[in-house]
């Protein structure tokens, strides 16, 4: 029986994968915003600290997506806080545990499709100027695949295999976030062309099955995708991050 820890286990893509793995037998600890608050660095930490010593898959599902810019008591941009620096911090702090697992895996629902929408604001990476929605999300898109690549390479020897996996169109509510007339608009796609959360789930419960022995893979429903990362780039945002978790933590 493995141990999975679903962060967004409640609801969506990770409350049915949450159904899935539950229902084959394995020991899930499904996650949501009642058991911890992820914009906020303590209690991801705190959370890391609650979590079993041994845990063989690891699932980050939470995100938040808003056409408002927010800032959380950290000081942070709250999609930020949550999509990227909450996955880096939960990462490191369960490495321990996830090594003692058996063919252990992390796998981070994002953005990764080998495409070049997005970059990293390296000067304003909390989006002091010019947020907007799409800008916030393609930002975390290309930071989340710089989290993947630089885990695999500071980390060659360890058993962790590390998955993005990027879902695609799912039916998931997040058009609600938009503004008239895009959220109608965005609605009735969804409606029609969209994959059911539960659909979504089995494809990715597939795809961590099937996870091939590299250290990183990243999949676009379930397809191989080439991932286009820099290795100093996945240093840099690596040494930010933990930057603004001294900072946070004081």
């Amino acid at each position: 029986m493995r141990t999975v820890v679903i962060t967004g286990g409640t609801r969506g893509i990770g409350g049915e994968l949450a159904r899935i793995l539950e229902q084959r037998g394995d020991r899930v600890i499904a996650l949501g915003s009642a058991d911890a608050d992820l914009s906020s660095v303590a209690e991801t930490i705190a959370l890391t600290e609650r979590l079993p010593a041994k845990i063989d898959l690891l699932v980050l599902s939470a995100g938040a997506f808003s056409t408002r810019r927010h800032v959380t008591a950290d000081g942070l941009e709250r999609s930020f806080a949550i999509s990227v620096l909450a996955r880096f911090l939960l990462v490191e702090r369960l490495l321990p545990a996830l090594e003692r697992g058996e063919r252990p895996i992390v796998a981070s629902l994002c953005g990764v499709g080998g495409i070049r929408a997005g970059r990293l604001h390296w000067d304003d990476l909390q989006l002091t100027r010019g947020y907007s929605l799409f800008t916030a999300t393609m930002q975390g898109a290309r930071a989340l695949d710089l989290l993947g690549a630089g885990f695999a390479g500071r980390h060659p020897d360890s058993a962790v295999r590390y998955l993005l996996y990027n879902p695609l169109f799912v039916a998931s509510g997040m058009h609600r976030q938009l503004g008239r007339p895009m959220r109608s608009i965005v609605g009735a796609a969804s409606a029609v062309l969209a994959e059911s959360p539960q659909a979504a789930a089995d494809r990715l419960a597939h795809a961590i099955d099937q996870l091939p022995e590299a250290k990183l893979t990243a999949l676009r429903k379930g397809k191989p995708v080439r991932l286009t990362t820099d290795a100093t780039d996945a240093g840099r945002l690596h040494a930010l991050l933990e930057q603004l978790t001294v900072r946070a933590t004081g």
